[in-house]
């Protein structure tokens, strides 16, 4: 009489666990939802990490400063024309390399002046995130006050030899005016 119950049993599990393998119609949209914010976290950490990179080599920096292009973020440098922020954005191919923007902000709210800067590109090596020198290229850059002077001026600059995907590093350094501001005459004192 033990073995009927028992055999009742095991066939109630069964049905009932047959019941649980089948598929939630909702299952599918859950795994795309989360293969989607599996994609978001990635993407977040790596710019994270591109963020912390850029931070540490112009924390190391005695001249000039870092844009990571990874980084996606605006970086501060003090110069003998003031303290700027500079961003690199609409990184894109070109014919012969990447093109993008780079965007020079006067933080004091000032007219920019004329200036030269010389700007070097090139790789990250990624054991050590520190530019690799060997083949970093380096071109001079001059910037010309806009007809209406502001404190934004926005460039267009080409990276030869590389791609976006190696494009690892911008640094832009020896930031020097061309013309000096007019000093004001003193007045002449009256007699």
């Amino acid at each position: 009489m033990t073995k009927p119950p028992r055999l009742l049993l095991a066939f109630a599990a069964l049905f009932s666990l047959a019941g649980c393998a089948q598929q939630d119609p909702k299952l599918p949209e859950l795994k795309a939802e989360v293969g989607q914010l599996n994609q978001k976290l990635s993407r977040l950490t790596d710019l994270a990490t591109a963020l912390e990179q850029q931070t540490t080599l112009n924390r190391q920096s005695t001249n000039g400063v870092y844009l990571l292009p990874a980084a996606k973020s605006a970086a501060l440098v003090k110069s003998e024309i003031g303290e700027l922020s500079l961003a690199l954005t609409r990184v894109a191919p070109d014919a012969s390399g990447v093109q993008a923007v780079l965007e020079i902000k006067n933080n004091a709210g000032q007219p920019l002046p004329a200036f030269t800067a010389t700007l070097n590109w090139g790789q990250l090596d990624p054991v050590t995130g520190k530019p690799l020198t060997v083949d970093m290229q380096t071109q001079t850059i001059t910037v010309e006050p806009d007809l209406l002077p502001g404190p934004v001026k926005t460039i267009e600059v080409k990276f030869d030899q590389v791609t976006v995907e190696t494009l690892g590093f911008v640094h832009l350094h020896n930031i020097v005016a061309t013309q000096k501001p007019a000093q004001a005459a003193e007045p002449v004192p009256a007699k």
